[in-house]
């Protein structure tokens, strides 16, 4: 999907995602994190603008994080 980012699981249940790329890829991504995998459940997907100027790490490659 050419996004940079990361994605990890947060204590709750919910999962957290920052992504960065062209906006086709962005809503692609929405699309299918709303979808879901095939045994979980989506009850909302919430989306919001970050500055990435704000983020002090490089975001050149996406991952997964534990």
């Amino acid at each position: 999907m050419g996004l940079t980012g990361w994605t990890r699981n947060l204590p709750d249940g919910r999962v957290e995602v920052v992504a960065r790329g062209a906006s086709v890829s962005l809503d692609e991504m929405k699309r299918l994190l709303e979808q879901g995998p095939p045994a979980g459940r989506v009850e909302a997907v919430e989306e919001s603008a970050v500055d990435v100027a704000g983020i002090d790490e490089r975001l050149d490659t996406f991952e997964v994080r534990y």
